[in-house]
């Protein structure tokens, strides 16, 4: 038997068959072109995150451990590495752990009543502000034709 007598028997084991290969396109009735991307797999791996209240349950979990096997385990159980468990710890003793617990982004409008009247009265200066300007320009002109005039400004008399 050789080589090519092989290969055809292969290829006659596949045409009795009726098919080819496994993920063959006719044997799920649609085409590969069609085919949805899988969702298992993301196209790009995103990171993840932990909230401070995890971190803080795990440290109290691996705490309490007393056998040199059970951090390991409790590593392994939650996909874990060593080196969470020092920068947590690390955290945790400069207390910046504590402070990840508050929520960032824009500060919620406790005050909002103080915020308003602040708004209105910075409102209320650029008014008085814009008035103040126009009464000092009002002030200046009354002043040019009351010397074109020959009138004292201060007392009313002509000079």
């Amino acid at each position: 038997m050789n080589i090519g007598e092989r290969r055809d028997d292969f290829d006659s084991e596949d045409a009795q068959r009726g098919q080819g290969s496994r993920n063959e396109p006719s044997r799920s009735g649609a085409s590969f072109e069609s085919s949805p991307r899988n969702p298992e797999v993301p196209e790009k791996p995103s990171r993840r995150r932990f909230t401070a209240k995890y971190k803080l349950g795990i440290l109290e979990q691996a705490d309490q451990c007393g056998d040199s096997g059970e951090i390991g385990l409790l590593l392994r159980r939650e996909g874990l590495h060593s080196s969470h468990l020092s920068n947590w710890r690390r955290a945790r003793r400069e207390g910046s752990l504590a402070r990840l617990s508050r929520k960032r982004g824009r500060k919620s409008k406790e005050n909002s009543a103080e915020i308003q009247k602040i708004q209105r009265l910075e409102r209320e200066v650029c008014r008085l502000e814009a008035e103040l300007e126009k009464a000092h320009t009002i002030l200046e002109v009354q002043g040019k034709v009351a010397r074109l005039l020959g009138v004292c400004p201060s007392d009313g008399r002509n000079s």
